[in-house]
């Protein structure tokens, strides 16, 4: 079949609204197309600031921040659950206590202020008088009566009036005598400790008087003697020092009268040794 000549008029009316479609169309496909340059140099962008922020990064210093400094309580404060079980007197005769020498911890089983003390065993006791009648450990009798002979020579006269007592003789003298001065055991304890609680048991402690001025034994004037103040002076040179002196952290009463041997270690330690 032949090829049909379509007239150049007719033809670029065929193709008109071709041309018109394409005209139309074409500005949205250059959009279509700019807007994907635009994403794709967008994303080049971007990858291109992350990949340059890495390296950055890496090799830039890492500094820690520093970490809370963990609170950490003062030793009052981690005392506190302890100290509202222990009464304001008993605080205060703690730390006396620890300002001695001596530790004392709560909950020690104390009695009236006492502290309690094994009794020696009077085997082991020698006699500091003539008559025998009263005893001490063999070093503190040793001691006793060198001070005696020393304070002698000096024109002192040291008088022994109670040393070594049993658990018997501390009951008599506790028991006995509140009832005779109908005190209660608090009043008593002031003055004479509880039987297995004094220091008499030790066999290291003793009661001192003034041979010259015999009404002072046992009495606060004891304090106003000759002896007494020769011992102030001299006594801590033989190992005796004063075991209840004023406003003392257990609450007795002074005793001027009233000294303890510490010149050993089996001594230092009664009187010293932290007791659980």
């Amino acid at each position: 079949m032949d090829e049909i000549e379509i007239p150049e008029a007719i033809r670029e009316e065929i193709d008109l609204p071709k041309r018109a479609n394409f005209a139309l169309s074409l500005p949205l496909i250059i959009g279509v197309v700019t807007c994907l340059g635009l994403v794709g140099l967008l994303s080049m962008f971007l990858i291109s600031l992350g990949n340059k922020s890495i390296p950055t990064a890496v090799n830039q210093p890492v500094i820690k921040s520093a970490s809370p400094t963990p609170k950490v309580k003062n030793s009052q404060q981690q005392s506190t659950p302890a100290a509202k079980d222990i009464s304001p007197k008993n605080k205060q005769t703690l730390q006396n206590f620890s300002k001695t020498g001596t530790t004392v911890k709560p909950g020690q089983e104390t009695l009236l202020g006492h502290l309690p003390y094994d009794v020696a065993p009077e085997s082991e006791l020698v006699s500091i008088t003539i008559d025998g009648r009263l005893k001490l450990r063999p070093a503190a009798a040793k001691k006793f009566q060198q001070m005696q002979a020393a304070a002698k020579a000096d024109g002192v006269n040291l008088l022994a009036i109670s040393a070594f007592r049993n658990t018997k003789e501390q009951e008599k003298l506790f028991f006995k005598v509140k009832e005779q001065r109908v005190q209660n055991a608090t009043t008593r304890a002031e003055v004479s400790a509880p039987p297995g609680y004094s220091e008499h048991h030790t066999g290291y402690a003793l009661d001192i008087g003034d041979g010259n001025a015999p009404a002072t034994n046992v009495e606060d004037e004891f304090a106003q003697t000759a002896a007494f103040r020769w011992l102030k002076l001299n006594a801590l040179k033989y190992s005796f020092e004063l075991s209840f002196p004023p406003n003392n952290p257990q609450g007795v009463n002074y005793e001027p009268w009233h000294w303890r041997f510490v010149g050993d270690r089996n001594s230092l330690e009664t009187f010293y040794k932290a007791r659980n």
